[in-house]
């Protein structure tokens, strides 16, 4: 009876350190995602900004 619980504590640890991991990754896949998405909408800012800057230039 022993060794049962010897193996239980040593595959209860393995999926704790499992879910631990994966945590760990899906919450920096989540960074990266919304780094992108940051990215993205301050090109698309400073590409609108440019262009009101250019028409407001011509009309001047």
């Amino acid at each position: 009876m022993g060794s049962r619980g010897v193996i239980a504590d040593k595959w209860s640890m393995r999926i704790l350190w499992a879910c631990a991991i994966g945590s760990a990754v899906s919450l920096y896949m989540v960074a990266v995602e919304r780094q992108a998405q940051n990215r993205q909408r301050m090109l698309a800012e400073e590409l609108k900004a440019m262009e009101s800057g250019e028409s407001n230039g011509k009309d001047g």
